[in-house]
């Protein structure tokens, strides 16, 4: 991994003088999980903060009947665990690598003592925190009014840059993915076929999915 690469994904760091980006670097753990390997467990303690630098994470909770029910999924450059930075927590859910993943942390107490002494990032945490609840806001309104068929084509080409192929395996079950884009496996399964007929995608064997042309997919109505 390139020096900084894993730091600069996270918006909390950006702007930050090259010397600064040393001193984060330095306190940076990285770790590389394999297709199906557990990241974190229920139950686990939440002290750190995790950068997800490449790859994708299926982050889920266990029902009382053992079912297993999807929360949210992580790709390259996305946070997990920020409220390890102020307090002692414990995880309530599951973390899954869906495809080789490479995962970047900094230990709660080693963030406080970078916010001591960079005031700079205790400024960037609130806007990024407020950033996300924005975010979170817009996924709500666009499984709300966005067409199955433009959430669909937003996955696919945000998995394909995570994992910077255009041909890939569905890192999710249909039924998982139906769930995360709020419809249906045969509705999933129908817009692929669309897709396909269209000459956006090719669907091998395997559940594989080969993007032909990405921005005309980005565009599928």
């Amino acid at each position: 991994m390139a020096v900084h690469e894993c730091v600069q994904l996270v918006p909390i760091f950006q702007e930050l003088a090259t010397d600064q980006l040393d001193t984060i670097e330095s306190i940076v753990r990285h770790h590389h999980y394999q297709t199906g390997e557990t990241i974190f467990n229920a139950d686990d303690p939440l002290d750190q903060l995790m950068i997800v630098s490449a790859g994708q994470v299926k982050v889920y909770q266990l029902a009382a009947n053992g079912r297993e029910q999807l929360l949210y999924l992580l790709q390259s450059g996305d946070i997990d665990g920020e409220a390890a930075l102020f307090e002692n927590q414990r995880r309530t859910s599951f973390g899954e690598a869906l495809v080789p993943t490479d995962i970047c942390s900094i230990r709660r107490e080693d963030f406080q003592e970078l916010m001591q002494k960079y005031p700079s990032i205790s400024i960037n945490v609130l806007n990024v925190f407020g950033k996300r609840l924005t975010k979170l806001e817009r996924q709500t309104t666009s499984t709300a009014t966005e067409s199955v068929e433009a959430r669909l084509a937003n996955y696919l080409t945000e998995t394909a840059a995570s994992l910077k192929t255009d041909t890939f395996k569905l890192p999710l079950k249909k039924k998982d993915l139906a769930t995360f884009l709020g419809t249906t496996p045969e509705t999933i399964s129908r817009k692929l076929t669309r897709f396909e007929q269209q000459g956006l995608i090719t669907q091998k064997a395997g559940k594989t999915i080969q993007i032909n042309d990405a921005d005309q997919l980005l565009l599928a109505e």
